[in-house]
């Protein structure tokens, strides 16, 4: 017997052969496998197609495509829980498509119930565990294609990274978003989740009493789906929708509407077609698609971690792009959504106007889109948009270009002494541009929210938080909880925040996150003492956020300082402390 080099592998002549059709199957297949075919068809895979059967396989089966339905469900999220009954409804749509579906579940992480606490470290790192998940399923098993149902913030990240690394035929499907809550016997008939986190300095400065605090914890949340504002999640479901990597409507249609079925059902129709003109994310990821993202997220007001997320999901497609890209869309493209957490809607009453579709026509029709970018529909979006409706008349959330609520966008990438390689800001207009205070100082969340328990940050302040950062946090922790006790104790307008972890996408007011360098690397944000003026300009032309202290006094501290010990040694978040760059570069740990 002699052997022939096959690739990475020395296989018996004679024995690297495929069958073109099971024995007695009278099947060709329609050649859409060109993934699977290496576990389904080669004579040498006995064992993984003995494997296959098992699970229920035909050998009409073999020849079909194999889909990897990746769901980030699990039990313990209303974002996630109803993951599971949309991936059933996928497979079938997939099934009667003529293609083999395969489910498989990834981990998740709920920001809104680890907000707050050591939990929320896992938060960020659980994108890139999702990207690897999915990518390692997809790889192992030879799918030919991925369709992936994520629900909460960092999901979606997280399966755009996945698709954008095994580059096979994929789209997302968007797990939907929850409706409003209410609580109208005190006095509070629209509620969502933001207004849970508000109760805590609402109760601490003796706003509301505890069964108020306790009524509206209790309605806030009705069902399931992500939570409702402008926040991460909803950020992340529109960019993508912009990038064209989901089915029209799937960032706007609510998580339990009847849309959402349809959307699920109508994906295996939606990735036969990708696979039959053989469409690849690197075929949609482009630049000018990035660009697009950006200006909906600029339009709605969208939130600073889609800045973190776009840069991840930019590297993992080889897409140069960096934090003055997002400060170019910035400047060119208004804001004009009234929506939470800085203004009154929530992404239900986009959905009942016309939804992102209907958006993306009007930003078309203004010039603030590219609409000859491919999408999964394997359409174009001027296609895709063709016979979409417009906004519904005399709506209120969406203003018009020529009366915006801001001129242009409202994050805003800062540097200055205290960010000499980037820090974001979220600034609507409604703060002001400029705010000069004192600088109080935490080395944890912890300690801010125990001298907000104390009354002790009043006005004027600038309430700095470090020792939060990717390495430092560790896993970039959002700040919701600190800035919300702000907004509820009525100090949004008369206190500034700093830090080098992240803010959450319902986090409004004047806040600066991303610090970077942070603290746990040196960086200036750890030199900051208590007293220490502060001058945040948000400025065009200046966006810087300086420590008012000569650089004599910056190199004394510096000289002084000491890295405090990694808060992680094993495990997870030792792995991702050794792994995670820089969150100018979007905390990606593949580099």
């Amino acid at each position: 017997m002699r052997f022939v080099r096959h690739g990475r592998s020395l296989v018996a002549h004679g024995a690297w052969r495929s069958f073109a059709s099971a024995p007695g199957s009278g099947v060709t297949g329609d050649g859409l496998n060109k993934h699977s075919k290496r576990l389904t068809q080669e004579l040498s895979q006995g064992a993984s197609q003995a494997m296959l059967f098992a699970t229920g396989m035909t050998a009409a089966d073999m020849h079909k495509a194999q889909i990897g339905i990746a769901s980030v469900w699990w039990e313990g999220n209303p974002c996630n829980m109803h993951l599971l009954d949309l991936s059933a409804q996928v497979k079938k749509g997939v099934t009667e498509a003529g293609l083999q579906g395969m489910r498989f579940n990834t981990i998740g992480v709920s920001d809104a119930i680890s907000m707050g606490t050591s939990g929320m470290s896992y938060s960020l790192p659980s994108r890139d565990i999702i990207a690897d998940s999915i990518e390692t399923v997809m790889g192992a098993h030879f799918y030919d294609a991925n369709i992936s149902i994520p629900g909460c913030d960092k999901n979606m990240p997280g399966v755009i990274m996945a698709m954008a690394r095994i580059n096979r035929p994929s789209l997302m499907i968007y797990g939907g978003t929850i409706r409003a809550g209410s609580a109208p016997s005190i006095g509070r008939p629209v509620l969502d989740i933001i207004a849970a986190y508000e109760s805590y300095g609402e109760l601490s400065y003796g706003k509301i009493t505890l069964e108020e605090r306790n009524e509206v914890v209790a309605k806030c949340c009705p069902g399931p789906g992500a939570c409702g504002g402008m926040y991460t999640a909803n950020t992340m479901a529109v960019a993508i929708e912009a990038m064209g990597m989901s089915l029209p409507h799937s960032s706007s249609s609510p998580a339990d509407s009847p849309e959402k079925i349809a959307e699920c059902q109508n994906a295996g129709s939606a990735i036969r077609i990708l696979l039959e003109q053989d469409i690849k994310p690197s075929d949609i990821m482009t630049p000018a698609a990035f660009r697009n993202a950006l200006a909906v997220i600029m339009v709605l007001g969208g939130s600073t971690n889609a800045v973190l997320h776009l840069l991840a999901m930019a590297r993992a497609v080889n897409i140069p792009f960096s934090l003055d890209d997002i400060q170019k869309a910035s400047d060119a493209v208004p804001f004009l959504a009234d929506m939470k957490p800085s203004g009154k809607y929530v992404m239900a009453d986009l959905y009942h106007i016309g939804g992102t579709p209907a958006l993306m026509k009007y930003m078309a029709a203004e010039g603030l889109l590219d609409v000859t970018q491919m999408t999964v529909t394997g359409k174009t979006i001027k296609e895709n948009l063709a016979h979409v409706k417009g906004l519904a008349e005399g709506q209120k959330l969406i203003a018009s270009v020529s009366n915006p609520i801001k001129a242009s966008g409202h994050l805003q990438i800062m540097y200055g002494n205290v960010a000499p390689t980037g820090a974001v800001a979220k600034i609507t207009g409604k703060e002001g541009e400029i705010f000069k205070g004192t600088a109080a100082v935490f080395d944890s969340e912890e300690a801010m929210l125990a001298a907000i328990s104390r009354q002790e940050i009043v006005p004027g302040m600038v309430v700095i938080i470090r020792y939060e950062g990717p390495k430092g946090g560790p896993g970039m922790p959002e700040m919701l909880t600190p800035t919300s006790a702000i907004i509820g104790a009525g100090l949004s307008k008369d206190v500034a925040l700093i830090t080098d972890g992240r803010f959450s996408g319902a986090t409004h007011g004047f806040c600066i996150g991303h610090v970077t360098p942070e603290a746990q690397d040196g960086g200036v944000i750890a030199l900051i003492q208590n007293g220490d003026v502060i001058e945040i300009d948000a400025r065009k032309n200046i966006r810087e956020v300086n420590v008012k202290v000569s650089e004599e006094e910056l190199q004394k501290r510096r000289d002084a300082w000491m890295a405090p010990p990694l808060k992680a040694t094993r495990g997870a978040l030792y792995k991702y402390i050794k792994c995670v760059s820089s969150a100018s570069t979007g905390c990606v740990t593949d580099e």
